[in-house]
């Protein structure tokens, strides 16, 4: 059978910053993924990444390739991401990029800022999460974390639920929390909004008050304590994405229904690795995936007193359905 024509050829293009901030505002990706991961995900395929040390101490090139064999998105995908932890206060840091081709012909389309990508992408999926997870009416959202995903964790779980009106910021650096509370009180202002932006000096005294509890830290230790969530409290732990890392005690998993992005995190993020060699919970225990709940395979929150954790650790799935959805609004304005 002769392979379906390609399309006309069009100019390959370069999707910057502040060009992606323009075609993927949560209000948009969050119902992309809502609509298409249901429909596409099984259709894209996703091997493990690639890691190989580079020259420089301590230092990474990972490689994340995805590609899709459905008819309606007809895209391959490589994001390339380089870590060079020991050259952060030098520009180094973690940076990406990401490249878009025509999955039936091969020809590149597009070259996206990957960083910013991830940062979209990741928070949209968090906020998608508490769209099913959460109670239908929060108003309090509490952050740990003030690193660069912070603001969008922030954006996002507002678009999903519009009722928070008040975001507590904690990070171990205090600091850190206290300038960016100012920065958005200050955004939120000038917007005209009315939503409070303040800062806590001691987690343990604001988890208690918070209807989502989002984690966004590279913490190795639990910051989390399970027996401080309050009743239908919703718990987004979005840090981890290794076995040695943890943001939550096996007490909020034990009180939580807990639901996973896709089921690598069963293999990769830290809380769940260790819960399961523990004994506190099994695989089993795990309640479902994000497509299975946006699907309707799985039903979310049950009822107000429901206590729920959703865990991320990011695939190319959502990389290439976000990658898709920037490409294509561009080229249609």
């Amino acid at each position: 059978m002769a392979a379906p024509p390609s399309p006309p050829a069009q100019p390959f293009v370069y999707l910057d910053s502040s060009t992606l901030h323009s075609l993927l505002p949560p209000q948009t990706l969050i119902p992309h993924f809502h609509s298409t991961l249901p429909s596409v995900s099984s259709s894209i395929h996703s091997p493990p990444r690639l890691s190989y040390p580079l020259p420089v101490p301590s230092s990474l090139l990972l490689l994340m390739p995805s590609w899709s064999s459905h008819p309606s998105l007809p895209y391959l995908g490589v994001k390339l991401v380089t870590s060079f932890p020991s050259s952060s206060s030098h520009g180094g840091g973690v940076h990406g990029s990401y490249s878009l081709f025509h999955s039936l012909s091969g020809r590149p389309l597009a070259s996206l800022d990957g960083s910013v990508l991830t940062l979209l992408r990741t928070s949209a999926v968090s906020a998608l999460a508490s769209l099913l997870l959460s109670r239908p009416s929060p108003s309090v959202l509490l952050l740990a974390g003030a690193g660069s995903l912070a603001p969008y964790l922030v954006a996002a779980h507002r678009a999903a639920r519009p009722s928070i009106n008040r975001i507590i910021l904690w990070n171990r650096t205090p600091k850190k929390a206290q300038e960016l509370a100012h920065l958005l009180q200050e955004q939120e202002t000038h917007r005209g909004g009315d939503a409070t932006f303040e800062h806590a000096e001691l987690l343990d005294d604001v988890v208690p008050l918070s209807d989502i509890v989002s984690c966004a830290t590279s913490s190795l230790d639990p910051l989390i304590k399970g027996e401080l969530l309050k009743r239908g409290a919703h718990l987004d732990l979005v840090g981890s994405f290794t076995p040695a890392m943890r943001e939550c005690d096996d007490e909020a998993l034990m009180r939580g229904r807990v639901f996973v992005d896709f089921e690598t995190a069963m293999e990769e993020a830290g809380e769940l690795v260790g819960a399961f060699k523990r004994g506190v919970m099994t695989r089993e225990d795990v309640a479902g995936t994000l497509v299975e709940l946006v699907g309707g395979k799985k039903v979310g929150r049950r009822d107000e007193e429901e206590l729920t954790v959703f865990k991320s650790v990011g695939t190319a799935v959502v990389d290439i359905l976000a990658a898709q959805l920037a490409y294509e609004t561009y080229m249609k304005r």
